[in-house]
């Protein structure tokens, strides 16, 4: 498990900070902090985070409209930590993109699990991409395809999820991840892993 994951915490009420940034340091992540929506998502933009936790409730935009932005250029895991414990809200967050929700008062032991899994799911998706290249190995894949195959038929109109993941997986197994050699893309169509 990868424990010196980048968590942005975007949360205005400063006790509930501190506590998360304490909790989460002493297991091993580093938490960056953000006290209003515009802020956690220009921290989203520069930081490259593993993961945020957004409360919903924050002074200058409702947390769903955050969520809705950073899904417009990032697919990294969201887990909200929110107040609201209404069905209506959990889903109008989860249908934005939000990946969990988390129900305050909360369980660290709890909210520590849900880190566990939704950094696990992350790296799954990033193998099962690489997997699906390397059995199409020379082919030129379409990105619904793509997106059908490794996020499934709900997915095929976020392109902007593959553009993530194989930016990810660029600056892993590129030399230079700005001029791949391996995993090409076919403009205006798809990916393609060349066979050298």
């Amino acid at each position: 498990m990868n424990n010196s994951a980048t968590i942005i915490v975007i949360e205005d009420e400063a006790q509930i900070r501190r506590f998360l940034r304490t909790t989460l340091a002493s297991e091993g992540y580093q938490v960056i902090e953000a006290e209003t929506g515009k802020r956690g998502l220009t921290e989203a933009a520069t930081r490259k985070p593993d993961l945020i936790i957004l409360d919903l409730g924050l002074p200058d935009m409702d947390g769903v409209e955050v969520v809705k932005e950073l899904r417009a250029w990032s697919s990294v895991p969201v887990i909200i930590l929110s107040a609201r414990s209404q069905e209506s809200d959990k889903i109008s967050a989860l249908d934005a993109g939000a990946d969990d929700y988390l129900v305050k008062p909360f369980g660290v032991g709890e909210l520590l699990a849900r880190i566990r899994v939704a950094l696990r799911h992350v790296s799954s998706t990033e193998y099962r991409l690489l997997t699906v290249l390397v059995k199409h190995a020379g082919k030129v894949l379409t990105h619904h395809f793509l997106l059908k195959e490794v996020w499934g038929p709900n997915y095929v109109e976020r392109a902007h999820y593959l553009r993530i993941y194989m930016g990810i997986l660029r600056h892993k197994l590129e030399k230079d991840p700005a001029r791949p050699r391996f995993l090409l893309t076919e403009v205006g169509v798809g990916y393609r892993l060349a066979v050298l």
